[in-house]
C-alpha cells in the first residue's frame, strides 16, 4: 500500500484535492473519494456499536465487529488504490456463516421492523443504514470504474447482517421488536 502518514495536518489537501494510495491526486468530490469516506463512516459507526459492550452470548458479536472492522480497513484500502485488490472473497463467505447461525435462532419475520429496541440494537440499524449509502457509493464509482465484485458483495453481505445483529441484540438484551403497523392509517 501507499506511504503512511506520519503528520495529520499535511496541507496538501487545501486545494480540494486528496492523494490516493497510489499517489495520484483527485477531487474531494470524486466518486472514489466519496466511497472511501462512506466506509470509513461505517466502520467509525461499527466502532459505536463495539463501545456499547454487547452482551456475552454465543454468538461471538465482538470478536465479528472486530474483524468487520479490518475488514472495512482492507475494504478502504482496495479502494484507495485503484486496480488493486486486497478483501478477499472468504470474507463475504464468514459473514454468510454468521448469517446462517444467528437467523436459524430467529422467528420468521412476519412485517418490517422499526428500526430501535435497546442502545446497541438501534446502533446496528444505524450500521445497516450507513453500509446501504456505502453500498450505493461503491456501486456508482463501479459504473464508471473498475471495483471488485467481492467489495459490493461484501458490503450487501454486511448491511443483512446488521439487520440480523439488530434483531439478536433485542432479544439478548431485552429489547422489544416492533413491526410496522400497516393497520395504523386505515
Amino acid at each position: 500500500m501507499g506511504n503512511r502518514l506520519s503528520a495529520i495536518a499535511t496541507r496538501t489537501g487545501d486545494g480540494g484535492t486528496t492523494g490516493l494510495g497510489d499517489g495520484s491526486r483527485v477531487s474531494k468530490a470524486d466518486a472514489r473519494v466519496a466511497a472511501m469516506g462512506d466506509v470509513d463512516e461505517l466502520n467509525s459507526a461499527v466502532g459505536m456499536l463495539i463501545a456499547l459492550e454487547l452482551p456475552r452470548d454465543d454468538m461471538a458479536m465482538d470478536s465479528l465487529l472486530a474483524a468487520v472492522q479490518q475488514d472495512l480497513l482492507d475494504l478502504g484500502g482496495e479502494l484507495s488504490i485503484p486496480g488493486y485488490t486486497l478483501l478477499k472473497s472468504e470474507r463475504v463467505a464468514a459473514l454468510d456463516a454468521w448469517l446462517a447461525q444467528a437467523n436459524a435462532g430467529l422467528p420468521r419475520l412476519q412485517e418490517f421492523i422499526r428500526p430501535g429496541g435497546t442502545l446497541a440494537a438501534a446502533q446496528a440499524h444505524m450500521c445497516r443504514t450507513v453500509c446501504r449509502r456505502a453500498e450505493r457509493s461503491v456501486v456508482e464509482l463501479a459504473e464508471s470504474q473498475a471495483v471488485s465484485n467481492t467489495v459490493r458483495q461484501y458490503l450487501n453481505r454486511l448491511s443483512d447482517l446488521m439487520f440480523v445483529m439488530a434483531r439478536v441484540l433485542n432479544r439478548t438484551g431485552g429489547g422489544a421488536e416492533h413491526q410496522w403497523d400497516r393497520t395504523r392509517n386505515d
